[in-house]
């Protein structure tokens, strides 16, 4: 197992996908909303918790994993790039993505794994790919929505995906894709199907740019009505602990009696899909192995 590094973590829908997958398991987690903190604190008790990922930028030897056994992730705030807002980029307060960066060049992570909005397609993803790979990270982007994973609602969001290349050893510089394209050739019908790519959509289309050293994909629309509707969560084979998505029941306008409600809408809206995340990971361990000749 892997340590894990997981900023901006949320609700710890990154830990636990890659829990799922067997990937590994976290050893630190950094999240400024409190509310979020006491959720993380519930479900790993023994994972230490810190508030501002600048403080660990400026104090990175706070972080009790770094190389060739770890993996750091980042759900990063949205807000800058997101179309819902006002865009302002690198000009938001929000903007945090050069600390996150510097806690990559100083941690060296075998593996990063982050996840944002669509909009940063178009505004700020060019210059995360380009600090990876000064960085040495062979790096690509995937846009995955939630549908990919059967959730019923579109969610689309770019996911991030870098491997360390400054030690070569037993992997090519793109040989985490090229692993994962074997994966898909040995995998058998009783295991969960290690995807990063269109059959997690429903399309089976490629979703990176496999011309260019760094691609953008986007998963297309399911091909029609009738495919969306036969395709569910309970005709996969999720590993134990994986719940597939029950219909969602009707709700009113207004809820009364659920505790911190705002907080739970704000954190569910904030949380990644670990069902993804999960996907991903099994990809990453499978080219773990490969690598070590396990």
């Amino acid at each position: 197992m892997m340590r894990h590094v997981d900023l901006c973590s949320g609700i710890g829908g990154f830990a636990l996908g890659f829990e799922w997958a067997g990937l590994s398991r976290p050893v630190m987690f950094c999240d400024i909303e409190p509310w979020s903190r006491k959720i993380l604190a519930k479900h790993w008790p023994d994972v230490p918790i810190v508030e501002d990922v600048k403080v660990l930028a400026n104090e990175p030897e706070k972080i009790p994993a770094g190389g060739r056994d770890t993996i750091l992730t980042a759900g990063y705030p949205c807000q800058p790039f997101s179309q819902a807002g006002k865009r302002l980029g690198t000009e938001d307060d929000r903007h945090i993505w050069p600390y996150i960066r510097e806690i990559v060049a100083q941690k060296r992570p075998a593996w990063c794994v982050f996840e944002n909005v669509y909009g940063h397609v178009s505004m700020g993803l060019d210059q995360v790919l380009s600090d990876l790979e000064t960085d040495s990270y062979a790096t690509r982007a995937f846009i995955v929505p939630a549908c990919g994973v059967d959730a019923p609602h579109r969610r689309d969001r770019v996911w991030i995906i870098g491997r360390f290349m400054g030690d070569t050893e037993g992997i090519g510089r793109h040989g985490w894709a090229e692993e994962a394209g074997r994966a898909r050739q040995t995998h058998q019908p009783d295991e969960p199907r290690p995807e990063i790519r269109g059959e997690l959509g429903g399309s089976g289309e490629d979703v990176a740019n496999a011309d260019s050293e760094r691609g953008c994909g986007r998963y297309t629309e399911w091909e029609d009505a009738e495919d969306a509707g036969q395709s569910s969560g309970s005709e996969r084979n999720y590993p134990r602990g994986v719940e597939f998505w029950q219909p969602e029941p009707s709700v009113g306008r207004v809820a009364n009696g659920i505790p911190r409600r705002v907080d739970r809408i704000k954190g569910l809206g904030n949380a990644i899909v670990p069902q993804i995340a999960m996907h991903i990971g099994i990809v990453i361990r499978q080219c773990e192995a490969s690598a070590t000749g396990q």
